[in-house]
């Protein structure tokens, strides 16, 4: 059995990872239907024996006691993380694979990359580590983060160059999201460049994903779910269309489904 790890850097990359859990959890109750903890749950996911605590040993074969997601979260401000270890998903993830800060990064490159990435290298590189031991087999990681915001392209990139430097054999997947035209973030372009330069040195793959181009899919799906003729192009109670199996959240939460399409590339990616 071979496993990947997720590295979930900055809001956006966070956002996005909280999506593709839950994506991932769904998909995989809907065809394990025993709840039997299998090879393709492996994958993502430790069982972890919580009878004795939350440190308990790892259950390799049988049925599903506790999952655990095979992810590393990061973020220099606390709102996203917080919220999503008090949301729904909370037990999921290790509350001791969890790196964050108060101040943020400023939209600045800079910032995430040369102050964090310094800050924090030690204690990144320990949880990665410790991640990595809970696998059979690591295969590769995949980072999920922005470009144009401080903490997602500078200290992602950061993140990337210490996986080529502390595992070198193993794959790296970076997941992007770029800024449109229309971002109100002065620095966000210079962001982008900058990390540009670190993805094609370090990334193995990079799956680029634009804001602009997500946020007309959404539209379209909209126009759609309006005209009646969702049907006849996507399931309405297909994952790409809403977080919570029906239509009718695309309208409440527009951001949460520009999320679903990322996490759905994702998972049709592994």
């Amino acid at each position: 059995m071979t496993q990947s790890v997720v590295v979930q850097v900055g809001q956006c990359g966070n956002q996005v990872g909280s999506r593709f859990w839950d994506l991932a959890l769904r998909e995989h109750a809907a065809v394990n239907k025993k709840g039997i903890y299998d090879e393709a749950l492996s994958s993502f996911f430790r069982n972890v024996d919580t009878r004795s605590g939350d440190n308990g040993p790892d259950i390799y074969k049988g049925k599903i006691c506790s999952l655990k997601a095979r992810a590393l979260l990061i973020d220099m401000e606390e709102g996203v993380v917080n919220e999503i270890l008090q949301g729904p998903l909370r037990d999921v993830f290790d509350s001791k694979q969890l790196i964050t800060d108060v101040s943020g990064s400023g939209n600045n490159w800079a910032v995430g990359h040369k102050i964090y990435g310094c800050q924090y290298r030690e204690n990144i590189v320990e949880k990665l580590r410790k991640t990595a031991e809970h696998c059979d087999c690591l295969q590769c990681f995949f980072i999920i983060h922005s470009m144009g915001g401080g903490t997602g392209s500078g200290l992602g990139t950061f993140v990337l160059n210490l996986l080529e430097e502390e595992f070198p054999e193993v794959y790296r997947f970076v997941t992007s999201v770029y800024p449109s035209g229309e971002d109100d973030v002065v620095t966000s372009p210079y962001n982008s460049v900058l990390a540009m330069k670190e993805l094609n040195e370090h990334a193995d793959c990079v799956l680029p994903i634009e804001n602009e181009s997500l946020f007309e899919i959404v539209n379209k799906i909209h126009q759609m779910i309006n005209s009646g003729k969702l049907g006849s192009t996507v399931k309405q109670n297909s994952l790409v269309t809403s977080s919570a199996g029906s239509a009718k959240m695309l309208h409440e939460k527009p951001f949460d489904a520009m999320n679903n399409i990322v996490a759905n590339l994702l998972l049709n990616l592994t």
